[in-house]
């Protein structure tokens, strides 16, 4: 065991191991501070060591990736880290980045996971195309300067460790040269243990063939919170990375056409063309009104259905939005497709749910011109009003390119001043857009978007906010209502105070009682174990689609309690179905007013973006929800007290109809995305 004496291999092994010690504490310290500990608590100790056992694994490999340049400096004849000072130099200065950028990761992981409940993956490079903007947030949202110090100072530390590791290794004094045999000996057990640490496992190794450990090993369990304290941050980036984008599975579209074709009433169906296509006729209630409507939608954000009171919320944090909801309609069970501002603008214009798995569509330039359903409103003025930039994720780029004739309101547009980095207060953004719509009022029927911002970090409470006054609530009882903090809760209590200031302006201004008011959630935030809503909401990610949604119109509609599953690509289909518009549409929303063809109605949701989505079908009682390619299926009763339980085998036929829709319906979406672009 000679060649244990080797300098540059107990360096090897002690950069390695420091390596993964870090990591390990890493994960300790995901665990302690940042996991879902409502969702794990769900899951016995055996699953958890599992998926720890995993992560550590994952964590090994990354050691040794980090630690394979040092390896190849340490194998040079002649000018390796023994002989050379240069090479020892170089290596330092490389181990020093290396160490600097993996905590970076880490740091941005953390951070991530903590607001949106997601590890870090390769979408995070979209936020890269807004860099202006996203740093501003992060610096008016957290102490970037606390952070950035420790993240500093544990890089310095660590690397003060490596650099004394090989001091005490590669300058001992060697003790005696070591013979040929044994030499060889060690270094190809040395590479076997790495190469089998790069592997990840020791079960089920093909040695024609040997599989990796993967990403997907950590989620074996189906429980999301679980299967995130199995992935490492780095590496997940990678593996999310390196697959190639497809537009979309032309074989599995074709495969489920017949069953997407009925539920959307396709006026001639041909899987040939793989039309989408129909004509929806006026429907037999629309509005009875002599003047054409106004229609304003009015997206509420980060509004999910557990921040409101009619949803059961303690704190009653939403009276107006609720009194609002309790004389139109009120949508008990509306999911947006999936999570996302830019998302949900874009389901909400075109109509399509945003299955894009690199980055949000609007992203995209070939895809940024949509044909939509608002363009049915002929002769109608057409607004769009943000209070920041709309540049943010190419919005602008798919509202400029989709609605016809579009007067686009945002940043550099109003008097107010910018309150953050968002732009002005969503209350000055409604005191000049009512100033807008009451002009266009005199002048004929409008159609406005109006999308707000104030309910999201870093959660400014403006000076000027028509008496608002701020809850001094302690953030352990926030907490337990299922805001992250009391910032949090004041923002949603803003966001409604100005909802209800805007009301109250559009009475004065004479335009409410003939306009239809649409109101939506654009995703809800991260929610723990609360005792008002079911468990399943949480357990099984439906809280960040399940938001608060309404049409208010008490002048022209009547108070209705919608229990159906409903999407947010709905509701611009049916309100064009209560003016009594005929419309073609090749998308995906469907007026509400009709009859669901597929009996209970369902709607599609992504419950995890990315290269491996995972997704679903939902209704009023179940979710079918399975990886994008149709594996690991299962189906879960949304009010059992163990929603987790996979309940396919009691229900074989509602299982069978939810699984075909699910996959049909999201490989149709990101069809649609390419089919439905104006110009094809």
């Amino acid at each position: 065991m000679s060649w244990l004496h080797s300098r540059r291999i107990r360096f090897l092994c002690a950069g390695v191991t420091l390596f993964f010690i870090l990591f390990a504490a890493l994960r300790l310290g995901f665990l302690i501070a940042s996991a879902d500990h409502a969702a794990l608590a769900g899951e016995s100790t055996g699953v958890i060591l599992q998926t720890i056992s995993i992560g550590l694994r994952f964590d090994l490999r990354l050691a040794l990736l980090i630690m394979l340049p040092v390896a190849f400096a340490a194998s040079l004849p002649r000018v390796n880290l023994v002989r050379s000072r240069f090479t020892r130099a170089l290596t330092g200065l490389y181990l020093a980045l290396a160490t600097l950028l993996v905590l970076l990761v880490y740091v941005l992981d953390f951070g991530h996971y903590s607001y949106l409940g997601q590890r870090l993956s390769a979408t995070v490079f979209r936020f890269a195309g807004n860099a202006d903007i996203s740093t501003r947030m992060l610096w008016e949202s957290y102490p970037v300067v606390w952070i950035s110090l420790g993240w500093l100072a544990l890089t310095a530390a660590f690397v003060s460790l490596l650099f004394r590791a090989a001091r005490v290794t590669l300058d001992r004094p060697r003790r005696q040269p070591i013979r040929p045999l044994p030499a060889i000996a060690g270094i190809v057990l040395v590479s076997a243990l790495g190469l089998l640490g790069m592997l990840g496992r020791v079960d089920n190794i093909n040695p024609e063939n040997p599989v990796p450990l993967r990403w997907s090993d950590a989620f074996f369990s189906g429980n999301a919170a679980v299967g995130a304290l199995g992935l490492n941050p780095v590496t997940f980036i990678y593996d999310t990375h390196r697959i190639p984008p497809e537009k979309y599975d032309l074989a599995e579209l074709r495969r489920h056409y017949d069953t997407v074709a009925h539920y959307l009433s396709v006026d001639s169906p041909d899987p040939a063309t793989l039309s989408m296509q129909r004509t929806v006729k006026p429907h037999v209630h629309r509005l009875p009104v002599a003047q054409a409507p106004n229609v304003v939608f009015i997206m509420l954000e980060s509004l999910g259905a557990s921040r409101s009171g009619l949803f059961g919320n303690p704190l009653d944090p939403t009276p107006e939005l609720d009194a609002l909801a309790r004389e139109g309609w009120l949508f008990r069970n509306l999911h947006v497709p999936v999570t996302g501002t830019a998302k949900t603008v874009w389901a909400s214009i075109t109509g399509i749910p945003d299955a894009a798995r690199s980055e949000s569509a609007t992203r995209n330039p070939f895809i940024s011109s949509q044909h939509s359903v608002i363009n049915a409103l002929r002769g109608y003025e057409k607004i769009y009003a943000v209070g920041g930039s709309a540049g943010w994720a190419n919005m602008n780029a798919l509202v400029l390119g989709s609605i016809d004739k579009v007067r686009l309101y945002e940043e550099g547009h109003w008097r107010a001043p910018n309150d953050d980095v968002w732009g002005i207060s969503d209350l000055n953004l409604f005191r000049e857009i009512d100033a807008i719509l009451r002009e266009q009022a005199r002048k004929g029927p409008f159609f406005a978007y109006i999308q707000t911002a104030g309910n999201h970090r870093p959660f400014t409470i403006p000076e000027d906010n028509d008496g608002f006054i701020a809850s001094s609530i302690p953030d352990a009882e926030a907490q337990q209502a299922g805001f992250q903090n009391t910032a949090q809760f004041n923002a949603v209590r803003l966001l409604d105070h100005n909802v209800g200031r805007f009301i109250e302006m559009a009475r004065a201004s004479g335009y409410y009682d003939n306009t239809i008011f649409v109101l939506f959630g654009d995703h809800n935030g991260r929610i723990s174990t609360l005792p008002f809503m079911p468990p399943a909401f949480e357990l099984l990610g439906l809280e960040s689609t399940h938001v608060h949604a309404m049409i208010h119109a008490p002048k022209l509609i009547q108070p209705r309690l919608v229990d159906e599953a409903a999407s947010l690509v709905d509701l611009m289909p049916t309100v064009a179905g209560m003016l009594g518009l005929e419309f073609g549409t090749a998308t995906m929303g469907r007026d509400l007013q009709y009859p669901a063809p597929e009996g209970e109605r369902a709607v599609p949701v992504i419950l995890r973006e990315g290269a491996f989505p995972v997704i679903g079908a939902v209704t009023r009682k179940h979710l079918v929800r399975m990886n994008a390619d149709g594996s690991k299926a299962s189906m879960h009763d949304l009010a059992a007290e163990a929603p987790l339980k996979d309940v396919s085998a009691s229900h074989p036929e509602e299982f069978a109809r939810l699984s075909k829709l699910a996959r049909g319906l999201h490989e149709s979406a990101r069809f649609m995305m390419y089919d439905n672009v104006v110009g094809k």
